[in-house]
């Protein structure tokens, strides 16, 4: 009986060591925006090293063969082609018809041919196809990541990701700082998240203030008419902030299925508005 009354204080302690450690790191295991926010923040730090990498490995290459970055646009093709080829002189006896379509590689032969590029050394060259395997390797590491992200909006927010897509959503949660905070939020203040400095700045201009931020980046908005954009973002983040306190306040998700009816929503009136423009145009 003692080794139980022992034991039992012991089982005692740990739990309230547990729960005391849980409030003061802010945890919560049930909760897993937190992890949507440390991704989004891994995949931004991983796009700006890989736009600074490949913009070094365009300069240093281009001194051998310029006319490889007018033919090929994607970074990840080139570093691959660069780590396959390894010089222009290597073209023509190198299989590269897994990576690039039969039309480019015919260009490539032409441009190697007729290359205003200079020779290159060994030890550059040592470098360069090192730079390359890290691009290459860092580019698969976002694709894994972006995949990630895809499955996890897709588990806590998936009305939220209907509407928004995972990149948006993701950086919208981040932005609030929680799934719940954004449900918190009103639609005026969503409308303009990412855009607070422009805001401050209209305001102490006195000029037009902003009409979206971060939401801009979804497609419904930045490809409609200029004239209807602001109405559309207005509709959006309402919608978004409805979407966002089903997934963190509702008992059930209904597995997306609001925010897809909500989105078919927005692509109606954006068909209504388009057609109140072409009557009013015409």
């Amino acid at each position: 009986t003692n080794l139980l009354k022992i034991f039992f204080e012991k089982k005692k302690i740990l739990t309230l060591t547990h729960t005391i450690y849980n409030r003061k790191l802010k945890f919560t295991g049930f909760k897993i925006d937190k992890i949507v926010i440390y991704t989004i923040r891994l995949i931004d730090e991983l796009e700006k090293e890989l736009n600074i990498y490949s913009q070094r490995l365009k300069e240093w290459y281009s001194w051998h063969f310029p006319e490889l970055f007018s033919i090929i646009s994607d970074i990840s093709t080139i570093a691959k082609v660069i780590s396959r080829i390894e010089t222009r002189e290597k073209l023509d006896v190198t299989e590269l018809s897994d990576i690039l379509p039969k039309f480019l590689i015919d260009k490539l032969l032409e441009a190697s041919e007729i290359s205003l590029g200079v020779r290159i050394h060994e030890d550059d060259l040592a470098c360069i196809l090192s730079l390359c395997s890290q691009i290459i390797s860092f580019h698969n590491f976002k694709n894994e990541l972006q995949n990630y992200l895809k499955n996890r909006m897709y588990l806590i927010a998936p009305n939220l990701t209907a509407i928004t897509g995972e990149k948006v959503g993701a950086r919208l949660i981040l932005h609030a700082g929680a799934l719940l905070n954004l449900a918190k939020c009103h639609a005026s203040k969503v409308q303009i998240f990412g855009a607070e400095k422009a805001l401050f700045r209209a305001m102490k201009s006195k000029t037009n203030t902003p009409k979206y931020g971060l939401i801009f980046n979804i497609n419904c908005i930045s490809k409609a008419n200029k004239k209807i954009k602001g109405k559309i973002s207005r509709i959006l983040s309402a919608k978004i902030v409805l979407t966002a306190r089903i997934d963190a306040l509702g008992e059930f998700t209904y597995g997306g299925s609001i925010g897809i009816k909500q989105k078919l929503a927005i692509e109606n009136k954006i068909k209504q508005l388009n057609s109140f423009l072409e009557k009013a145009s015409s």
